[in-house]
């Protein structure tokens, strides 16, 4: 169906290096999108490298805690896209855990400036383009933590919450133009971000028994929904995030 088609549609997305973004970059080249991947990933060439023989991809070293810097490559990545962009992906996450009364100043801060502020950011940036064309998808990564507090992660469950609402603030302001904001929540997936978790054998276990579906998530396990909110499918979906978790939120 035409609606599905994302064939030359031109895609940033941030992250792109981890779990979860290597596989939403893979899924998109597959689909036909040309991407430009902005992450601080020493391997990031690498990485570009080695999706070459998907599709057109490209790679612009970024760090995202640079406010000087981050729009100025963003716009960069835009003009490799060929001046056009219709797709946003705000792939890009960390998190730091430790006690509330014990966390640092600085790891808050640094927390807080990939998961949120930077994604505000991105998406400043990404209206540039999209505005005056009156198009655009905007595609942000929440958690499961935009729901629950979560235990030792302050910092990532509130900079979480805050992607939801924010998603929302855009959808508001930016819908009259014909442009997408919506969100995925990824349930539990095996990333190097939940190592820890899937190291201890107790904590693995009791998630994976509260998941209706019978085991943790794979970083494909999104990309499908990733590629409907991608694509003209999605024209009237605003605001919403999309859990992706085997059904973990149902218990």
């Amino acid at each position: 169906m035409n609606m599905f088609n994302l064939k030359g549609k031109k895609a940033i997305v941030t992250g792109a290096s981890g779990g979860i973004g290597y596989a939403l970059v893979k899924g998109m080249l597959e689909a036909g999108i040309e991407v430009a991947m902005l992450d601080y990933s020493e391997s990031l060439e690498q990485i570009r490298d080695e999706l070459s023989a998907l599709g057109k991809v490209y790679a612009f070293r970024c760090d995202l805690t640079d406010r000087k810097n981050r729009e100025l490559i963003f716009d960069q990545a835009v003009e490799a896209l060929g001046g056009t962009l219709d797709i946003l992906v705000n792939s890009a996450g960390v998190q730091k855990r430790g006690l509330l009364i014990e966390f640092k100043d600085e790891d808050w801060d640094f927390v807080m400036e990939v998961n949120i502020n930077a994604v505000f950011a991105m998406t400043r940036s990404a209206g540039k383009y999209m505005i005056p064309q009156r198009s655009g998808k905007i595609i942000n990564m929440a958690s499961m933590n935009s729901y629950f507090g979560g235990t030792n992660v302050p910092p990532y469950a509130s900079s979480k919450g805050a992607v939801v609402q924010f998603t929302k603030a855009v959808a508001n302001e930016w819908s009259k133009y014909g442009i997408n904001a919506n969100a995925i929540a990824p349930g539990f997936i095996e990333t190097p971000m939940t190592l820890d978790m899937k190291e201890n054998p107790e904590v693995y276990e009791y998630k994976r028994g509260r998941i209706p579906k019978g085991r943790w998530g794979k970083p494909d396990d999104l990309v499908g929904t990733l590629l409907y909110l991608c694509s003209d499918a999605s024209d009237y979906v605003c605001g919403v995030t999309i859990p992706v978790d085997g059904g973990y939120l149902c218990k």
